[in-house]
């Protein structure tokens, strides 16, 4: 019996790229591609900031067909939920019918992805929910998972985690209260390195600036497009 048809939502980070090992692991789900938001005028990811060429590579090192959703920067709620929903018919024309998201307790951001998918034919999916959060950073070191903190917000933590990688020592060096996956808002990731990628990406971090009230720590690759 054909297994159902699921895109996953792909932020670059640790946290959609565990999900996609999972969902692997479990079998259940035969993942098509991955999703992801670009920032249409600097053609980088939402949010993490991170390339779109090494949006590209990690979804090449996983063997996956990559969708892009253009969007303008700043971009309103209602422009967001507009792109989206084309996205969403697109997937449901290709015979997709679930969509795989690596949320892990915000119970506001499920239900907003649970109500904005109801009634299109496809239901989201949360492998990671409810998990114990330091458990999983731990759990997802162990086995090779690497990551690069590409964005920090410097209310939640200190801006000199920026760029530094997402390993066991990073983990213990966390202040009480900071959430050791970032599901807080507390920073964001790039992964590069894993068990679901056929092989690393060869990058190497590059500047540190702060914008519009944000951290950012570039990340490029050999041949960066600037």
């Amino acid at each position: 019996m054909a297994r159902p048809k699921a895109w996953l939502s792909w932020s670059s980070g640790k946290d959609s790229a565990w999900s996609l090992e999972i969902i692997r692991r479990q079998g259940e789900f035969d993942v098509q591609a991955l999703l992801t938001t670009v920032n249409s005028e600097h053609r980088r990811v939402a949010m993490h900031a991170v390339r779109e060429s090494l949006l590209r590579a990690q979804a090449d090192r996983a063997g996956l067909p990559l969708v892009t959703v253009p969007i303008p920067s700043p971009c309103p709620n209602a422009v967001y939920e507009e792109a989206m929903a084309r996205a969403v018919a697109r997937a449901r024309g290709e015979g997709i019918t679930h969509m795989i998201f690596g949320d892990l307790f915000l119970q506001d951001i499920r239900k907003y992805r649970e109500d904005k998918l109801a009634g299109s034919g496809i239901e989201p999916v949360f492998p990671l929910w409810g998990l114990d959060t330091q458990e999983l950073a731990q759990e997802m070191v162990r086995q090779g998972l690497r990551a690069v903190l590409t964005c920090v917000d410097p209310r939640k933590l200190d801006a000199s985690f920026a760029g530094r990688l997402f390993d066991a020592e990073l983990l213990a060096d966390l202040p009480p209260g900071t959430d050791p996956c970032g599901e807080n808002g507390e920073f964001h990731t790039f992964a590069y390195a894993g068990p679901m990628f056929r092989t690393p990406l060869d990058v190497e971090r590059g500047i540190v600036l702060e914008r519009d009230g944000f951290v950012f720590a570039d990340v490029c690759d050999q041949k960066p497009d600037v």
